[in-house]
């Protein structure tokens, strides 16, 4: 056996594992094969002789891809992120079965993949390598470009938005048109505090408006409610109504639907918003002007 096919085998040994790395930071089987792919390429480029540990080293190498590949799709996606149904992706344990891959998979599940494409691609590797994989805070730090407390921060603060994530939405309306008009009344009065008041910290808003050069998802309350607060005195315009039966925001002058304020209120606080003023989509919204 020549070095090059030993050094081939030798990653095949590690190749399930960074699968399943790969699948929770990625959600996309496509995706996972090229950072796995990207992997091998990068170590069939070095000497091998001098990596220690192998399965540490190729580890921060598909975390490295994953991030890189978050943050591009980050940066160009105009619909939202669908993940890939589960497949049989393990974490390398040995004399793991067919049928114990499979469980695995049925564990990681579509809600939780969805919960982790709300993060930020650096929350997320946190997230997956330290709680998912056990690895080292100290490890990961140089991976996000971070120091280690501030990386236990990120792994922290993904942790609580995962474990929020499977909260459902509150479906009483009345409960639901309490809170947008709160919102209303904070966005029109130019009131910061009572406008945070009603915002979850970790508010993610997301926007089909933005031009391409421009941020179409904001994540932060504060961070949104600045901007937001900035163009308060355009909020006369906005009423409340019934958008596919939930309570939302519309302006709708003359009779003619322009823009749509979609909300997921979560235990009295708006977690999500998502501002749409593309007229497609606009024109398969049920609308009713609230009273």
């Amino acid at each position: 056996m020549n070095e090059r096919d030993y050094l081939a085998e030798r990653f095949e040994a590690h190749r399930t594992h960074l699968r399943a790395v790969a699948y929770r930071m990625l959600g996309s089987l496509g995706d996972v094969d090229d950072a796995v792919q990207e992997a091998w390429l990068r170590l069939s480029r070095v000497d091998a002789t001098g990596i220690d540990n192998l399965g540490g080293w190729l580890t921060t190498v598909v975390a490295r891809v994953c991030l890189d590949m978050l943050r591009s799709r980050q940066t160009r996606r105009e619909e939202p992120f669908t993940p890939d149904a589960p497949e049989p992706v393990a974490t390398g344990t040995s004399g793991s079965t067919p049928e114990q891959e499979a469980l695995l998979a049925d564990s990681v599940g579509l809600a939780l993949l969805v919960v982790l494409d709300r993060l930020s691609p650096a929350e997320r590797l946190a997230f997956v390598l330290h709680d998912m994989f056990s690895v080292p805070f100290e490890e990961i730090a140089p991976i996000v470009g971070r120091s280690e407390e501030a990386t236990r921060q990120l792994a922290s603060r993904a942790r609580r938005r995962v474990r929020g994530g499977a909260a459902a939405p509150d479906p009483d309306l009345v409960r639901q048109r309490e809170v947008v008009d709160a919102f209303l009344a904070a966005l029109r009065a130019g009131d910061f505090e009572g406008l945070l008041a009603v915002l979850d910290p970790d508010l993610v808003v997301r926007t089909d408006l933005a031009p391409s050069d421009a941020q179409a998802e904001v994540r932060g309350a504060a961070v949104w409610a600045k901007g937001a607060i900035a163009y308060g005195h355009m909020a006369r315009l906005v009423r409340p109504a019934l958008v596919n039966g939930a309570v939302g925001l519309v302006i709708a002058q003359r009779g003619r639907l322009s823009r749509a304020l979609t909300f997921k209120i979560v235990n009295g606080k708006i977690t999500e918003i998502e501002v749409i003023g593309d007229p497609a989509r606009l024109g398969d919204f049920d609308v009713s002007i609230a009273d």
